[in-house]
């Protein structure tokens, strides 16, 4: 599971998800990408999940790069706890996405490959994505 080596501080606040992705929201390494279309939270095993369902289908032909990391510890508290006595432990992290952001990034395969490696590893996220290639993108979408 992705996760920090070590933070400054253990527990975040929620923060908010508005806007569109500023940054990482081109393909800098590989040909096709997968493209956050609506604001999210992806777990660290979603994200394995995913790289998992690209790699098994590239059949280790080809390089992916995940361009998110969960950096964001996510706390609940014990079922059946009474209201007080201070926030829950880290259960999990997250990797606040954005609309545009360029999640997975896939090179060295054929089109109708990358396509549908980006395809099954969609279904592995909470969000809508859409996948893209680099002239698409440079094009201004």
């Amino acid at each position: 599971m992705l996760m920090p080596k070590r933070v400054k501080r253990r527990k975040q606040f929620r923060g908010t998800m508005t806007g569109k992705a500023l940054r990482g929201n081109t393909i800098s390494y590989g040909e096709f990408g997968l493209v956050a279309t609506e604001p999210c939270w992806i777990k660290s095993n979603q994200i394995e999940a995913a790289r998992v369902a690209m790699t098994r289908y590239i059949k280790r032909g080809g390089q992916v790069w995940i361009k998110i990391f969960p950096d964001k510890p996510i706390t609940t508290k014990p079922a059946e706890t009474r209201m007080g006595s201070g926030k829950g432990t880290v259960e999990y992290w997250v990797a606040v996405v954005k609309p545009g952001r360029v999640m997975f990034e896939i090179s060295g395969v054929s089109e109708e490959v990358a396509k549908e490696a980006l395809r099954l590893a969609s279904h592995k996220l909470p969000c809508k994505c859409k996948i893209v290639s680099k002239a698409d993108l440079e094009g201004g979408v």
